[in-house]
């Protein structure tokens, strides 16, 4: 590669790590701001929690829209706090963590038959 192409390449990886933590940055305000409200409203718990995993939610949708590899952790962070925020809304009979359990159970054991198929190849 010639020097002007890894400047380049060097440009767009400092950029992307810039956009990177504006949004990091921009996804903390909005938490602080939500939770701020959250008090100041006196807003039901439930609310509180689906609103910060919307917001989490979200900030990966934005990764997502500018190129920025998606952060796993926090997808799963925002899943269980709409999931959970949800199923105390809807107060099912189902207790939720069992549920969790079995779906965790079957993730770990997808990823481990996963993993061996892909040592064979």
């Amino acid at each position: 590669m010639s020097e002007e192409s890894l400047n380049n390449e060097e440009q767009k990886t400092t950029g992307k790590s810039d956009l990177s933590h504006k949004l990091a940055v921009i996804g903390w305000s909005l938490f602080l701001i939500w939770i701020g409200l959250a008090f100041l409203m006196e807003v039901n718990p439930v609310f509180g929690l689906l609103g910060v995993g919307i917001i989490t939610l979200g900030m990966q949708v934005a990764r997502k829209n500018y190129n920025l590899k998606l952060e796993g952790f926090w997808v799963v962070i925002g899943l269980l706090f709409v999931i959970g925020s949800l199923w105390n809304l809807f107060q099912p009979q189902v207790p939720l963590m069992p549920i969790l359990m079995v779906v965790a159970g079957i993730l770990l054991f997808l990823y481990a038959v996963r993993g061996k198929r892909q040592d064979k190849e």
